[in-house]
C-alpha cells in the first residue's frame, strides 16, 4: 500500500509476489487496481502485471446471478401492484407487445416476458401478426395501442422483417408508452446532459442494475457519466485488452474468447443464441456471445446465459411498465387545468367585445388537461370538440365529483343571470380556488339569438368562448335535431298518402320486398307484429287479414301531434296548410311549425343515457293515434326510428368548450324550458362528473360540476329533480338559487319591468321596505328546494345600484328561510374572482358531513296522472288545486288506456310567475291552476300538461 501510494507499482507487485497469503494478496491488489486505474496510461505493463497476479491468486469469475436479482425485483413489483390495487381497485398495469413473424429467439423471449408479467400482476397482451404485414397495417396497430388508455406499455419485438423500417415503427410508439426506451425522444433525452428520459432502455438499465450488484460503485458512477453505456474499443476485430467492462451484444454464438479479455474485467454477455446440442431433449441449447468457460477464467465477474442479462431485461421491462402505470395513475389523479388571465376594463365592455378580445386555448390542449385520450374527442376546428361516450366506461371506477345545480327565483323578463352565475362559479372554482370545475349549459336556439333575448353564452367576464360559435351553429346538433324531426314529419304524411292510394298487396310488396325470391322482416317490423299480437317471423306465413293490419297504420289526421320544426323565430309558420300541390291528390291538412328546440327529438337527446337508449327512445315517440283509437302510432311503427338515430348519432356526444378563464364547459342539448324539461343533457353531466372525479380512496379532492336548470325552482329545478335525476340516477350535493335585488323589488310591488325600456328609478335606488316584501318569492324558492332534501346556497347577483343594506337584508331573510348561506357576487364585472366567496360557500356546504341529506322525489310516478299534476301545483306553485278542461280529461283517459300513467309530469307554464298567470308576482295565493290540454312525449318519457296558451315558435321583435 505504501509502495502504491508512492507510485512504485513494481515494488508493490514484488512485495505481493513474496506474500503467498491469498486473502491478503487479493485485498491489496483489489485496492491496487483502483489506484492503478489512474496510472494505467503511463504504467501499462505494470498494470497488466498486477492484474495477472490478481488473476493467478483468485478463483474463477464470480457469477452475477441475473435470475436471482431479477426475481428480487419482480417480487418488489408484485408487492407494489398489490398495494396499489388495494388503494385503487381499478389500477391494472397493462403491457402490449407486437410480435411480427415467428423467430425462435423472439418466441422464447416473449414467453419469458408473458410469464414474468402475469406473475407480478401485470396484464399481458400479445398482438401476433404475420411477417407479411404491411408497414401501414403495423402503424395502424401501434396507433390503436397508443390510443388505448388501458395500456401503459407498448413494445414492438425486434428484429422486424427486412421490408419494415424498424426505426420508423419505433418512432410511431407514444414516448409515454415506450417501455423499451428506444424512441428517439427517450434516447435523445438520455444522451442529453442532465436529460430526463421517460424510460431507460431495458437492457442497459438491467446491465446497470447487474453492475451495481458487483459492489464496485466507482464503475457505476463512471458508467452513469458516460450515458449509461461504455464504448469498448476494438483492434483488428477484437476488443482492447484494457477494457475494464466488456458488454457483448453481437448475436454470434461464443464469439468472444477468454484470451481476448483483460484479466479481472467484468463481462456482461447480452447475447442469446441457440446452438445444436444432441444431449438436450430439444436438440439445442442456449449460449451467449462470449465463450463462458474461457472467459470465466479471466474475468472477475461474468453473467451466464441463460440466467444473466435476459431475466434482468425482462425485469426492467416490467419495472418500466409499472412506472408507466403509476405515472398514468398520478396524471389521472392530479389533473391540472391551465387558466387564461382576464384583462378587465372599466366600464365593462359589451359581451361580444369581451369575448373576441380573449384568445381561447386550443381545445385539444384542454381535452388533454382533462385526461381525455386522443381517441376520446373529435375536433371541430380549433376551439370546439365532441367528447365520446366511451369516457364513461373507461372511468367507471372513478368516484363522481360534486354535483351542483343552479336555479333561480321567479325572474323579470330581463333574466337574473343564471347562466352567468353558472359560469362565474365554474371560473371561481377552477381558476381561483384550485378545484377542477366543469360548467354544463344548454345550447341556445338560433331563434332567440336573432330575437330580443340574444345569445346565451353568459355575459360580462363570465362567458363561454368563442361566443359567436357558441350562439350560432356550434357543431350542428340543433340542425341534426331539425333534420330528424322533419324526416319523421315527412314520413307521417307520406305514409298516409301511400295507404290512401295503394292496395294492401302493393303496400306489402314495397314494405317487405322479395330479394332474390326471399322476403325477410326487418327487426323493427317484427316489433310491430308483436304489438299487433301477430307472433310470426316469416312474411310468407301472414294471412291477408294480418297483411292488412301490418301494412296499414290507419293514422287519424286529427290526432297527429308531430309538427315540422325550424330554428328561426318565424311566427307565420305557426299554422300552415300542406298538400296543396295537385300531385298530393287533394290530401291537404292543417299543421304548423315549432322552434327546433321544442322538438321531442331534442328532449329525447337530452334525456338519453347511451346511443342504444337514444335509439329506443326515438323509436317509441308517439306521433298520432289510429282511427279506431286503440293504438298509439310510433316512429318505429313508421319504420323510421333507426334513420332518426343515424341522423343524431353525432349529436349525442357533448360539445367541449371553455370559459373566458380557460375552465372547461360542456354545451349540450337545448330542450325548451317551458314545454320540455329545460336542462342540459344527462350524458354531459355524467361525463363531466367522471372527468372531475377521483379514484375511490382520494375523497376530498373531487372537482365540481355546475349544471344549470332552466328558469326557477318551480319549473327548471322541479323538472331537473323529478325527470332528469329520476332517469340519470344522479343526486346533487347542493342547490344554488340565483336572485337579484331588482327581481325581488318587482315581487314586492315594484313597477313593471319591460325589455327595451329603461328601468324605473325604484330599481336604481335603495328601498328596503319594497325589497323585504318581495323576498317572500325567494323564501318560497328556498322552501321548494328543501322539499327535495337539498342544501341551498343563495347567490345574490349584484348590480352597481345595489346597496350594502339591501344585500344584507336578502342574506338575513335567506338564512332564516333555511339557506346555508347567501353570498353577493360580482362575476359579471370581475369574472371568477367576483364569485370566489360563492365558490367557498359551495365548497363548505358540499364538504359538510354533519348535515344529513336525504334526497326525495316530489311524487311517486305510479300515482294517477291527475294526482301528480295536483301535487306539483300545490307544492311548487302554492295553488289551491287544479282544474282540467274537457280536452285534458279526455287525454288523461286516453293515456291511461294506452299505459302511459307511470310517466313523470313536465308542466308547461309561464316562468314569469309561480302561478300560471304571468301577471301574478310575489307568492300568489288562492288560485286554481287551469289545465287546458295534456300531451305525451313518450320517447322523452314524460307527459306535459299545458297550463295556458304556450307558443312553441316565437316571433321576431320589432
Amino acid at each position: 500500500a505504501k509502495a502504491l501510494a508512492g507510485k512504485k507499482l513494481s515494488k508493490a507487485i514484488k512485495y505481493l509476489e513474496d506474500v503467498r497469503e491469498h486473502k491478503q494478496a487479493v485485498a491489496l491488489v483489489a485496492f491496487g487496481v483502483t489506484q492503478a486505474n489512474y496510472y494505467r496510461c503511463c504504467h501499462r505493463d505494470q498494470y497488466r502485471l498486477a492484474a495477472k497476479f490478481l488473476h493467478r491468486h483468485k478463483s474463477t469469475a464470480k457469477i452475477i446471478d441475473g435470475k436471482a436479482i431479477a426475481k428480487s425485483i419482480r417480487e418488489k413489483i408484485s408487492d407494489e401492484v398489490y398495494q396499489l390495487k388495494r388503494k385503487y381497485p381499478s389500477f391494472k398495469p397493462r403491457l402490449a407487445i407486437v410480435q411480427v413473424g415467428n423467430r425462435e429467439d423472439s418466441v422464447a423471449y416473449l414467453k419469458q416476458k408473458e410469464q414474468a408479467a402475469r406473475e407480478v400482476g401485470i396484464d399481458f397482451i400479445l398482438q401476433k401478426r404475420d411477417e407479411s404485414i404491411t408497414v401501414n397495417e403495423l402503424l395502424r396497430l401501434v396507433r390503436e395501442l397508443n390510443q388505448d388508455p388501458s395500456i401503459h406499455g407498448v413494445l414492438v419485438q425486434l428484429p422486424l422483417p427486412k421490408h419494415i423500417d424498424e426505426r420508423y415503427i419505433i418512432e410511431s410508439i407514444d414516448p409515454k408508452k415506450d417501455v423499451d426506451g428506444l424512441h428517439a425522444y427517450n434516447i435523445g433525452r438520455l444522451a442529453k446532459k442532465r436529460g430526463d428520459p421517460i424510460f431507460l432502455p431495458c437492457t442497459p438499465k438491467g446491465i446497470i442494475e447487474l453492475l451495481d450488484q458487483t459492489g464496485i460503485s466507482h464503475i457505476y458512477t463512471i458508467i452513469e457519466e458516460k450515458f449509461y453505456g461504455y464504448i469498448v474499443p476494438f483492434h483488428d476485430g477484437q476488443p482492447s485488452r484494457d477494457s475494464e467492462i466488456l458488454v457483448v451484444a453481437i448475436g454470434k454464438a461464443e464469439f468472444i474468447k477468454g484470451d481476448w479479455i483483460s484479466p479481472g474485467a467484468i463481462v456482461i454477455d447480452v447475447g442469446t443464441n441457440a446452438i445444436k446440442d444432441p444431449t438436450k431433449k430439444s436438440g439445442t441449447r442456449w449460449v451467449g456471445d462470449v465463450e463462458f468457460s474461457s472467459a470465466a477464467a479471466m474475468a472477475s465477474y461474468i453473467t451466464p446465459v441463460p440466467g444473466g442479462v435476459g431475466p434482468m431485461a425482462v425485469a426492467m421491462l416490467l419495472q418500466n411498465t409499472m412506472e408507466s402505470a403509476k405515472r398514468f395513475l398520478k396524471e389521472n389523479n392530479e389533473r391540472k387545468i391551465s387558466t387564461l388571465a382576464l384583462e378587465r376594463l372599466v366600464p365593462v365592455p359589451s359581451d361580444i367585445d369581451i369575448a373576441t378580445s380573449q384568445i381561447p386555448k386550443p381545445i385539444k390542449l384542454l381535452a388533454e388537461e382533462l385526461g381525455l385520450t386522443p381517441d376520446e374527442f373529435e375536433l371541430y376546428g380549433q376551439y370546439k370538440a365532441k367528447v365520446k361516450l366511451s369516457v364513461i366506461e373507461r372511468l367507471k371506477s372513478r368516484k363522481n365529483g360534486k354535483y351542483v345545480v343552479v336555479t333561480g327565483i321567479t325572474p323579470t323578463p330581463l333574466g337574473e343571470g343564471k347562466s352567468i352565475t353558472t359560469l362565474g362559479i365554474a371560473q371561481a372554482l377552477g381558476a381561483h380556488l384550485g378545484k377542477l370545475s366543469f360548467a354544463c349549459v344548454r345550447q341556445p336556439s338560433q331563434g332567440p339569438t336573432f330575437g330580443i333575448k340574444g345569445g346565451a353564452a353568459g355575459g360580462g367576464y363570465s362567458q363561454v368562448i368563442p361566443m359567436d360559435e357558441f350562439n350560432l351553429h356550434l357543431t350542428g346538433d340543433i340542425h341534426a335535431v331539425t333534420a330528424a324531426n322533419n324526416l319523421l314529419a315527412a314520413a307521417i304524411d307520406a305514409r298516409m298518402f301511400h295507404e290512401n292510394t295503394q292496395t294492401d298487396k302493393s303496400l306489402f310488396n314495397r314494405l317487405c320486398p322479395a330479394k332474390n325470391g326471399i322476403r325477410v322482416f326487418a327487426p323493427v317490423m317484427l316489433k310491430r307484429l308483436r304489438k299487433l299480437g301477430i307472433n310470426k317471423t316469416d312474411p310468407n306465413d301472414l294471412t291477408s287479414e294480418e297483411i292488412g293490419k301490418f301494412v296499414r297504420l290507419d293514422i287519424d289526421p286529427e290526432t297527429i301531434t308531430w309538427q315540422r320544426v325550424i330554428d328561426t323565430n318565424d311566427r307565420f309558420l305557426r299554422r300552415i296548410t300542406i298538400g296543396q300541390n295537385p300531385t298530393e291528390k287533394g290530401q291537404t291538412r292543417s299543421t304548423g311549425f315549432d322552434i327546433s328546440v321544442a322538438s321531442e327529438c331534442m328532449a329525447v337527446l337530452a334525456l338519453s343515457t347511451s346511443l342504444e337508449d337514444l335509439r329506443e327512445r326515438l323509436g317509441r315517440m308517439v306521433v298520432a293515434t289510429n282511427k279506431i283509437g286503440d293504438f298509439p302510432i310510433t316512429a318505429d311503427d313508421l319504420g323510421i326510428g333507426g334513420a332518426l338515430t343515424v341522423l343524431m348519432k353525432d349529436a349525442i356526444k357533448p360539445n367541449l368548450m371553455q370559459t373566458l378563464e380557460g375552465t372547461p364547459v360542456f354545451v349540450h342539448t337545448g330542450p325548451f324550458a317551458n314545454i320540455a324539461h329545460g336542462n342540459s343533457s344527462i350524458l354531459a353531466d355524467k361525463i363531466a362528473l367522471k372527468l372531475v372525479g377521483v379514484e375511490c380512496n382520494s375523497e376530498g379532492n373531487e372537482g365540481y360540476v355546475i349544471t344549470e336548470a332552466g328558469f326557477g325552482t318551480d319549473i327548471g329545478m322541479e323538472k331537473f329533480f323529478n325527470i332528469k335525476c329520476r332517469l340519470s340516477g344522479l343526486v346533487p350535493d347542493c342547490v344554488v338559487i340565483v336572485s337579484t335585488v331588482r327581481a325581488l323589488k318587482m315581487h314586492g310591488g315594484g313597477p313593471e319591468v319591460t325589455p327595451g325600456n329603461p328601468l324605473h328609478k325604484t330599481y336604481l335606488s335603495e328601498n328596503l321596505e319594497l325589497l323585504e316584501r318581495g323576498c317572500v318569492n325567494l323564501v318560497k324558492h328556498i322552501q321548494n328546494a328543501r322539499k327535495y332534501g337539498q342544501t341551498v346556497v343563495v347567490a345574490i347577483n349584484k348590480f352597481t345600484s345595489d346597496t350594502q343594506a339591501e344585500l344584507e337584508l336578502i342574506r338575513k331573510i335567506a338564512i332564516e328561510a333555511g339557506a346555508s348561506d347567501a353570498v353577493p357576487t360580482t362575476h359579471w364585472t370581475l369574472g371568477g374572482e367576483g364569485a370566489i366567496d360563492l365558490g367557498k360557500a359551495i365548497i363548505k356546504v358540499t364538504a359538510d358531513k354533519t348535515k344529513k341529506r336525504e334526497f326525495k322525489f316530489l311524487y311517486d310516478v305510479n300515482k294517477p296522472i291527475i294526482e301528480k299534476i295536483e301535487i306539483i301545483a300545490k307544492e311548487m306553485y302554492g295553488a289551491d288545486g287544479i282544474e282540467l278542461s274537457e280536452k285534458a280529461i279526455k287525454k288523461v283517459e286516453r293515456y291511461t288506456k294506452q299505459g302511459f300513467t307511470n310517466l313523470p309530469i313536465c308542466m308547461a307554464k309561464t316562468h314569469l310567475s309561480l302561478s300560471h298567470d304571468p301577471r301574478l308576482k310575489g307568492v300568489p295565493t288562492g288560485f286554481t291552476v287551469p289545465v287546458r290540454d295534456i300531451r305525451a312525449s313518450v320517447g322523452a318519457g314524460f307527459l306535459y300538461p299545458l297550463l295556458g296558451e304556450m307558443p312553441t315558435i316565437p316571433g321576431l321583435p320589432t
